[in-house]
């Protein structure tokens, strides 16, 4: 059906600058860079996330110049302006991390504001780390004027194939005496080479591929090397892009329906994406208004099988995967088997199924990708886990490789820090379930991220040895046999606040449960002399953030 051409592309920087009334807007827009005929152009804000906290973003200034470059070509005006970034690798493990989920929040708060304030027409969002991503479409969603999102690209592997969660490993491996301190720093110098985000399947790839499964991206741009022709013109191309959009009338809410969100996990799955896929995307529907629920996950898994070979559980990272052709031939590869709605409308303006049309296979040689009927798993490495420890459900990351059930018995954690040293002081065995509890949305506050103590475990050589629970997060880095997300968490009083040291825990992917094996009579009357812990923040972000925040189930939003 043919979409109706929008008359006026300048809907709302109209508002702002046109007749003598607006006079005083205008004189403020010159000395910015303005001239006369730039008011009669649809202006289009270059949302950047650049900053120098991290290698992730450190780049950004420059793609949103080049961004800016194909707005100002394709007959618009582009207006650059600034959101903030942290870095979860820095933070991770401190009480800094706490920040790391809220900063999503505070993304997309900010879009909003600068665009709903300033009255751009259309938004060119680029983001290169976790929660810019999901912040970034949060805010588009928000907003729903033509925009397109633009992902900063990938880190190059560091010395010896090493990336950050290489690091992280080398730390246990450190406190486990298999490396000296110089082996240490000579890892932690070398692993890390330059711009862009973490090299493997973690979060970040994960989002990006996400993103431009669901129709937000162009075609590729979630696997392009950070510093690269291929990114700069990806930048080019979306600003051009984002006037085609407002010409057409696209908006991401045309865009990011129910079918979307279905090709975009089913692609993370191939891909054996982060856990925290689950936790964004439902952040990301609910702004669009799709009610996308974490049995969702469970639903589309059934059918979808897990066929890249990629770090963290594997061995390639994401900019091997560029080289050989990225996410196109894979998406190609799902849409001939009929895993993918190929109807679904996209930011080129043209469907799934036209944008991938003239695309090639991956060369027989090549080792990253499997075929759909040789997969590293057959379903979903995502298992979404009930029981009586995750009533309202629980997240794992299960590819196979370390098994399908864990029982063991519970070593319990009230803070994230205490597990690491008891992890990093031997006091953990085989066997264990570690549990970390009051992490969760409101009683960490902020869901902090786990792979200070998951990487401990790996670099003691405990891999398969033991398992982690946790009300908290992980990072993509992660593996091993973990949970998270459980629900409901430890401060608002779920069954995770009442183990205790030695209880039985059993975990099971094929089945999808997490129980704890102790009579309900005893759980009742544990939960009846527990007592709800003070919060840990009473004032600022922190505190607004555990107020606001709905269950890690409901993807943990504010809105």
């Amino acid at each position: 059906m043919q979409r109706k051409i929008m008359h006026n592309p300048r809907k709302y920087s109209s508002q702002v600058v046109d007749g003598f009334e607006r006079a005083p807007s205008r004189a403020m827009l010159y000395p910015v860079g303005f001239k006369k005929e730039d008011f009669n152009k649809p202006q289009v804000g270059i949302a950047s996330t650049w900053s120098m906290v991290t290698p992730c973003n450190m780049h950004i200034n420059k793609l949103a110049d080049e961004a800016s470059k194909g707005v100002n070509a394709a007959g618009g005006k582009a207006v650059i302006f600034n959101t903030i970034t942290i870095s979860d690798g820095i933070s991770m493990g401190s009480e800094g991390m706490k920040y790391s989920l809220v900063s999503r929040e505070v993304i997309a708060d900010s879009i909003e504001t600068v665009v709903g304030c300033q009255g751009f027409d259309g938004v060119v969002a680029i983001g290169g780390c976790d929660k810019n991503m999901p912040g970034c479409i949060i805010g588009l969603a928000r907003l729903n004027r033509p925009s397109i999102f633009v992902y900063g690209g990938t880190i190059q592997p560091g010395k010896n194939h090493t990336d950050v969660v290489s690091v992280f490993e080398a730390v246990g491996q450190f406190a486990n005496h298999t490396i000296d301190a110089i082996e240490l720093e000579n890892i932690e110098k070398t692993a890390i080479p330059g711009p862009g985000s973490c090299g493997g399947m973690y979060t970040a790839n994960t989002m990006a591929s996400a993103i431009e499964a669901l129709g937000m991206s162009l075609p590729n741009s979630s696997a392009q090397d950070a510093i690269s022709d291929d990114k700069n013109n990806d930048c080019v191309q979306a600003g051009q892009a984002v006037l085609n959009l407002l010409n057409k009338d696209i908006k991401p809410r045309d865009i990011m329906t129910m079918k979307a969100f279905e090709n975009a996990i089913t692609v993370i799955i191939a891909l054996g994406g982060s856990t925290n896929a689950v936790l964004h995307l439902i952040a990301m529907a609910s702004a669009a208004g799709v009610n996308l629920k974490i049995d969702d996950f469970t639903r589309i898994g059934k059918k979808i099988p897990v066929i890249a070979d990629l770090k963290p559980s594997g061995k390639y990272m994401m900019s091997e995967l560029v080289e050989i052709g990225g996410t196109l031939p894979l998406m190609k590869m799902l849409l001939d088997a009929g895993l993918l709605h190929g109807d679904c409308l996209t930011v080129t303006g043209k469907t799934l199924v036209e944008n991938l049309e003239n695309v090639k296979p991956y060369a027989d040689s090549q080792e990253i990708i499997r075929t759909l009927d040789n997969p590293i798993k057959k379903d979903s490495h995502l298992r979404i886990l009930r029981g009586n420890l995750a009533t309202d459900g629980a997240v794992a990351k299960i590819t196979g490789k370390e098994g399908l059930s864990f029982k063991g018995n519970a070593k319990c954690f009230s803070r994230e820090e205490d597990a690491l040293e008891a992890i990093l002081n031997n006091q953990i065995t085989a066997g264990d379930v570690i549990v970390i509890r009051y992490e969760g949305p409101v009683g960490g506050p902020g869901m902090r991220e786990m792979l200070a103590p998951t990487s401990a475990v790996m670099g003691k050589g405990l891999g398969g040895k033991v398992a982690l629970i946790t009300d908290g997060r992980f990072s993509g880095g992660t593996h091993g046999f973990v949970v998270g997300h459980i629900t409901p968490e430890a401060f608002k009083g779920g069954v995770l606040a009442v183990v205790e040291d030695g209880d039985e825990i059993l975990i099971d992917a094929k089945n999808n449960i997490l129980e704890l094996l102790v009579e309900q009579t005893i759980i009742d009357k544990r939960l009846s002399n527990w007592t709800q812990p003070k919060p840990n923040y009473t004032k600022g972000v922190l505190a607004k953030f555990a107020k606001l925040a709905k269950s890690a189930s409901e993807g943990a939003v504010t809105d």
